[in-house]
C-alpha cells in the first residue's frame, strides 16, 4: 500500500443512501480518523448491472479525478460490486461492513457481525454488532436516563399495555432520576399517548419527529443509562457503544432469529441487563468498558496495513 502524496491516508467511502449503512461505515472512518490524517471522500453508488461489468472491464468513472485511495469501505449489498470495481481500477484495499452476498474471499476485509454465524474461508473479523459512529465521550451525569422505544416489526410484536407497566414502574422505582423518553418511526401512535398521559414528575417525553439530527448520540453523550425497547438491537449496540449502562424492555418476540440470538447473548454476558419488576436491575445496571468496535476494527487496519503505507503514491485518478 501506498500512502498519499500529501502524507493523508486516503478513504473512499461508498454510500447507497441508507442511514443504517452509512452509519457503519462512518463509524470506521471516524475510527481511522481519530488514529492518523484521513481524507474521507464520499462517493454515492447506485445500480446493479453497470457497477458489474465496470468491475468486468476494470473501469470505474465514479473514481476518476478523485486522489487514489488507499481504503475502500462500504455496507450494504449494493455497495459490493462497485467497490470491487473500484478497486480493480484504481487499487486499495476494500473493507466491506457486513458477510456479503459475495464470496468473501473477493474482498480484502469483511467485518461481519458474530450473531451471523459465519464460519467460512476469506479475511474476516467478527463484530459484537454493527459499527456505529458513536464514542465513550460525554459527562454521563448518574441521575439522568434516556427511554428509547421502538415499535412492531416482522420479528417482534408489541403489547403496549405491558410496555407502560414496565415504565411506570421504572419511573416509580427510581424517583431521582429523570428519564428522557423518545419515539421513532414504528412507534404506535397509541404508545406515544400513553406515555404522554402517563403522571409522573421524572419524565420528559420528545417524540422521534421533534428531535434533530444527532439528537440521540447528545443524550447518549450526557445520560448514564439507556433502556430500549428489545425490538431496537442496533440502539441498544449504540448505547453500549457509547458506555452507558444498558437495560432493556422486553417484547413479544414472533420468532427467534440472529438478532434475538445476538441480544440473548448480550443478556447471558452480562452486558446488559433485562428489566424485572422485582428491581433485581438495579444491582446489575452498569456501563461496560471497551465495547467500541469501531476502534477494535480500526486498530486491526492500522497495524495489518496502514502502518505499512510508503508516502509518494500518484495523488490523482486517471479517467
Amino acid at each position: 500500500m501506498n500512502a498519499s502524496v500529501s502524507g493523508e491516508t486516503i478513504i473512499w467511502r461508498l454510500t447507497d443512501g441508507k442511514p443504517g449503512h452509512e452509519s457503519q461505515s462512518l463509524g470506521l472512518a471516524h475510527a481511522l480518523q481519530r488514529m492518523r490524517p484521513c481524507q474521507l471522500i464520499d462517493i454515492p453508488v447506485s445500480g446493479k448491472l453497470a457497477p458489474f461489468y465496470q468491475w468486468l472491464s476494470g473501469v470505474w468513472p465514479a473514481g476518476a479525478g478523485l486522489p487514489l485511495p488507499d481504503l475502500i469501505i462500504g455496507a450494504g449489498h449494493r455497495t459490493h460490486f462497485s467497490m470491487l470495481a473500484a478497486k480493480r481500477a484504481y487499487g486499495g484495499k476494500t473493507v466491506l461492513m457486513m458477510q456479503p452476498s459475495l464470496p468473501v474471499g473477493l474482498f480484502d476485509l469483511c467485518l461481519i457481525p458474530e450473531h451471523d454465524e459465519y464460519h467460512g474461508g476469506g479475511n474476516f473479523l467478527q463484530t459484537r454488532g454493527v459499527l456505529n459512529p458513536l464514542n465513550a465521550t460525554g459527562s454521563h451525569h448518574a441521575n439522568q436516563s434516556l427511554i428509547m422505544l421502538g415499535g412492531p416489526s416482522k420479528h417482534c410484536g408489541w403489547d403496549n399495555t405491558e410496555l407502560m407497566q414496565y415504565i411506570r414502574k421504572l419511573l416509580s422505582d427510581n424517583p431521582n432520576t429523570h428519564y428522557t423518553l423518545t419515539t421513532s418511526r414504528r412507534t404506535p401512535a397509541e404508545t406515544l399517548q400513553s406515555v404522554q398521559l402517563l403522571e409522573a414528575t421524572n419524565l420528559e417525553v420528545e417524540p422521534f419527529e421533534q428531535t434533530a439530527a444527532g439528537w440521540v448520540a447528545e443524550q447518549l453523550a450526557r445520560v448514564s443509562s439507556a433502556w430500549i425497547s428489545e425490538d431496537s438491537v442496533s440502539m441498544v449496540y449504540e448505547a453500549l457503544t457509547a458506555r452507558v449502562a444498558v437495560g432493556t424492555l422486553p417484547v413479544p418476540v414472533k420468532r427467534q432469529n440472529r438478532v434475538s440470538n445476538g441480544l440473548q447473548k448480550l443478556l447471558t454476558e452480562k452486558l446488559i441487563v433485562r428489566f424485572d419488576h422485582q428491581q433485581n436491575y438495579q444491582q446489575a445496571l452498569q456501563p461496560v468498558n471497551g465495547f467500541i468496535e469501531a476502534d477494535r476494527c480500526a486498530e486491526w487496519i492500522e497495524a495489518n496495513w496502514l502502518s505499512q503505507l510508503v508516502p509518494g503514491r500518484a495523488a490523482i485518478a486517471n479517467t
